[in-house]
């Protein structure tokens, strides 16, 4: 299998809206939108959107056994690993197990993730 294709659409526009879910853990902090899939593999991309105000801090920093990459594609996210304010342009490939987080934003962030065939 391989991962899902859809035509152009918008997922900013106010009917694409409805498409963003929570996150489970991060309700009320943060919501997705998986753009594209490999259910078998689990391969993705996906935007992930901080709302204004959002803070990770109780919930501590993360990473896991796959490699990732992450693009702020607008706002800010303070990543407390790095000790670092993330803008828009930002980019990272993160590797397998690296400490990433907790987060926080004051305006609210999106990020596009990818996570590759190699999970």
């Amino acid at each position: 299998m391989a991962k899902s294709t859809v035509t152009y659409w918008n997922a900013f526009s106010p009917e694409a809206q409805k498409e963003w879910a929570p996150i489970k853990g991060l309700e009320g902090m943060a919501e997705e939108l998986t753009l594209s899939i490999d259910r078998e593999t689990g391969e993705y991309t996906r935007l992930t959107r901080f709302l204004p105000g959002a803070d990770t801090t109780a919930l501590g920093g993360k990473s896991h056994p796959y490699p990732e990459e992450v693009f702020i594609v607008s706002g800010r996210l303070y990543d407390s690993a790095f000790a670092m304010w993330l803008e828009a342009g930002h980019y990272a490939s993160r590797p397998p197990g690296e400490l990433h987080g907790p987060f926080k934003t004051d305006v609210g962030c999106i990020v596009l993730e990818i996570v590759p065939l190699s999970r």
